[in-house]
């Protein structure tokens, strides 16, 4: 097998999109996106090299054949200290898993002879793989280990299918779920569905008092708004608006890639709390993803069994809409020099206090 980065747009797309297993956070957006920012990236493709059957070349000689996985890796620049960080990847062909611990090992070798030549602390991977101990075996036999850092992205997911009719889903949700869905229409909410920046400027007013409520560390401006110029370009993401009485009250943000959706930001006004215009926008996104032809709608993160946890409510809302739940491995670090004792002992004590 070799590695080798991977430059054209198409072939990079319909690899990943391809497989079931994927996630936007893979896409080629996804990286143009990181670009945006200031970020470094790589774009690397795992190829499986076979013996040529051309009859110009050589006994014996190989040839880049068959491309088996990918992996988006960006070099964080933070101040404890700059890693390699591969968000929920890397993406396998579905018909090459059974040799999942050849191409891992490969890559790990590979993402550690770039990090030193990166001069980074560490590589952290957020496997896109099931929670499973022979999976974190393979980890732990090259030498990485658990994270201290809770996630970077989620590790435990709320997945829906949506290929069942629309009745249907309503039938499974929670009732409390359908009734206020029901309601939020009665009482006047309606859902506008566009990424023009004055609902993008509104979400994050909204989105600020979410912050503010909820305790957690914020995107900036610039960074959303980068995320939904970035994405619209291809028609990937829209913004859905609540608006009440003349005012937009709740807002999230949905991005469709592959046969997914993913929620990815959400924020709701707490001055009209009692009204459940979050239930009506989620389910107006939902309708959505079905109309664009997409099987599962991913709620993206929730806790479990945490109920002083800033999230906990937001996961019992999500859960209601009906669906399963959804495990990957935890983050996995690999040090590389001395360096990442500040990155550990910094996470570790972030993680103490917050309760985690």
């Amino acid at each position: 097998m070799q590695i080798k980065e991977i430059t054209n747009k198409s072939q990079w797309e319909e690899f990943v999109q391809s497989n079931k297993e994927n996630t936007f956070l893979h896409s080629w957006n996804w990286g143009e996106f990181n670009k945006n920012t200031g970020e470094k990236i790589w774009r690397l493709g795992v190829f499986k090299d076979e013996i040529s059957p051309h009859p110009n070349h050589l006994p014996g000689e190989r040839e880049l054949n068959e491309l088996v996985a990918v992996v988006f890796v960006i070099k964080i620049n933070a101040r404890r200290g700059s890693f390699l960080f591969v968000p929920q990847g890397p993406i396998f062909y579905q018909k090459s898993r059974n040799n999942n611990q050849e191409i891992l090992n490969k890559l790990f070798q590979y993402l550690k002879n770039l990090g030193k030549r990166e001069n980074v602390g560490f590589v952290r991977i957020s496997p896109l793989l099931d929670q499973t101990q022979e999976n974190l075996k393979i980890f732990q036999d090259f030498g990485f280990k658990n994270a201290p850092i809770h996630m970077m992205h989620p590790e435990i997911t709320w997945l829906l299918d949506i290929t069942k009719s629309e009745d249907d889903l309503m039938k499974d949700m929670r009732k409390t779920h359908r009734n206020l869905i029901r309601r939020a229409g009665k009482d006047g909410v309606e859902i506008v569905q566009s990424t023009d920046e004055k609902y993008l400027k509104a979400f994050y007013n909204i989105h600020a008092e979410t912050v503010k409520r909820h305790k957690f560390i914020p995107f900036s401006y610039d960074y959303i708004k980068k995320e939904i110029e970035t994405f619209r370009k291809d028609n990937q993401i829209e913004i859905f608006s609540a608006i009440y009485e003349g005012k937009i009250i709740s807002s999230a943000i949905v991005v469709f890639y592959g046969k997914q959706a993913f929620y990815h930001h959400g924020a709701s006004s707490s001055e009209y709390m009692k009204v459940p215009s979050s239930y009506l926008s989620l389910w107006e996104a939902i309708k959505e993803a079905k109309a664009r032809g997409k099987e599962m709608f991913n709620f993206y993160g929730i806790v479990e069994n945490k109920p002083k946890h800033p999230w906990s409510g937001l996961s019992k809302f999500k859960k209601g809409f009906g669906g399963y739940q959804k495990e990957i491995l935890h983050c996995q670090d690999l040090p590389l020099n001395i360096n990442y004792l500040l990155t550990y002992f910094i996470e570790t004590a972030r993680k103490i206090k917050r309760g985690y």
